[in-house]
C-alpha cells in the first residue's frame, strides 16, 4: 500500500510549512496548495484520492484569498476528507465548517501541540516516538522536572 496523501490548503507560510513538515515527518506524500486558483488544483488533487489509503486534504479558514467553507464543502461532495484548522475562539465558524463535512476542526494550538499525533491518527500512520529526530522532546527531562 502506498502512503496516504496530504494536501495542505493554505496561504499562511507559517501553517503551511508546518502542515507539510508533521505531513512529511509521518510518511504522508505532501502537496501544497497556494495560489489564486484554489479551486481548480483542489478539484485536481482530489482526483487522484483514495479514502481507504487514509487520504486527507487540511485547509486553513484563515486564509484571505480563497473561501474555505466552500472549499471544504466541494472537497467533501468530490470525495475527500476534510481537516480544518480554525481559531478557537470561533464558535460559529467551527460549527459550519463541521456543518460543511470537515471529518475534524482542529484549533491551531492544538496542531502546534499535538500535530503529530493528530495527522498520524487522521492518515492512519504511526507517531514517531516522542524524543526521536521526527518529533520534539516533551517539556519534561526524564527526571520529571520541568525545562
Amino acid at each position: 500500500m502506498t502512503a496516504p496523501h496530504l494536501v495542505v490548503v493554505a496561504d499562511d507560510l507559517v501553517w503551511a510549512t508546518r502542515l507539510e513538515g508533521q505531513g512529511r515527518t509521518l510518511g504522508a506524500t505532501v502537496q501544497r496548495i497556494g495560489g489564486p486558483n484554489h479551486g481548480a488544483a483542489l478539484t485536481a488533487a482530489l482526483a487522484t484520492f483514495d479514502a481507504a489509503r487514509g487520504d486527507l486534504v487540511a485547509i486553513d479558514t484563515t486564509a484571505r484569498s480563497y473561501a474555505p467553507i466552500d472549499l471544504v464543502r466541494s472537497a467533501v461532495e468530490a470525495g475527500g476528507r476534510v481537516l480544518a484548522l480554525a481559531q478557537h475562539d470561533d464558535p460559529e465558524l467551527r460549527a459550519t465548517l463541521t456543518a460543511a463535512g470537515a471529518e475534524r476542526v482542529l484549533a491551531y494550538r492544538a496542531l502546534f501541540e499535538r500535530g503529530h499525533e493528530i495527522l498520524a491518527g487522521l492518515l492512519g500512520l504511526p507517531v514517531p516516538p516522542v524524543g526521536s529526530i521526527e518529533t520534539p522532546s516533551s517539556a519534561t527531562t526524564t527526571e520529571g522536572e520541568r525545562r
